[in-house]
């Protein structure tokens, strides 16, 4: 994933920092608890695509 676009993305709700996630191919939003899929290289920012993180994948 390009690394420039990688510092201008946010969280779409809180417009928060987003932490990639290489191995798992998501982009994850901390203070929300969701995880945004990445799919060939192109970040899906939408609420309704994204994964609820569990209790223990709280970083």
């Amino acid at each position: 994933m390009d690394a420039k676009l990688l510092e201008i993305l946010v969280c779409p709700l809180c417009k928060g920092p987003l932490v990639y996630k290489k191995a798992e191919q998501e982009l994850i939003c901390k203070p929300c608890l969701l995880a945004y899929p990445v799919r060939d290289d192109i970040p899906v920012m939408l609420e309704d695509e994204a994964r609820k993180l569990s209790s223990e994948e709280k970083v």
